[in-house]
């Protein structure tokens, strides 16, 4: 990936429904470059789907889980691409100490999570999990 790729990334990651036009128009390059970069990151699984962000508040009776990721050698990129790729991972972080990364997972229902943390183990480089859910949010003020 060069500074181009990672310049549409940022745009896609602002805004994954803007069109080719705007991007090409934003980056200075021509549509047919930004047609072609995409393609290149969807097939070398860098770009691994595309979702929709909503407010917190939006959905306040689905279940929040976190799930602690512990990733194998240096595998941490591609683990990385194939979890921003999860539509049931709402935020990712990287982390120091026994685990590498920390999910916060979303999930309308117990089974709809069941099948988020299977798909989420089966990632190549995941060597271990740990997942909690969510059950009380206390706010000091």
């Amino acid at each position: 990936m060069d500074a181009l790729d990672q310049q549409l990334l940022s745009l896609l990651r602002k805004d994954a429904r803007m069109n080719v036009a705007t991007l090409a128009q934003k980056l200075g390059v021509s549509r047919g470059t930004v047609t072609n970069r995409i393609t290149k990151l969807e097939d070398a699984g860098i770009i691994v789907g595309y979702t929709v962000r909503l407010r917190p508040d939006a959905q306040p009776n689905e279940i929040k889980a976190w799930m602690s990721i512990a990733v194998e050698g240096n595998e941490a990129r591609k683990v990385i691409a194939s979890l921003l790729g999860e539509p049931g991972i709402a935020i990712l972080h990287d982390t120091n100490g026994r685990w590498d990364l920390l999910a916060e997972l979303r999930a309308q229902n117990l089974s709809e999570l069941s099948k988020v943390l299977e798909r989420i183990r089966l990632i190549r480089g995941i060597s271990n999990t740990e997942s909690s859910i969510h059950l009380e949010t206390y706010r000091l003020s």
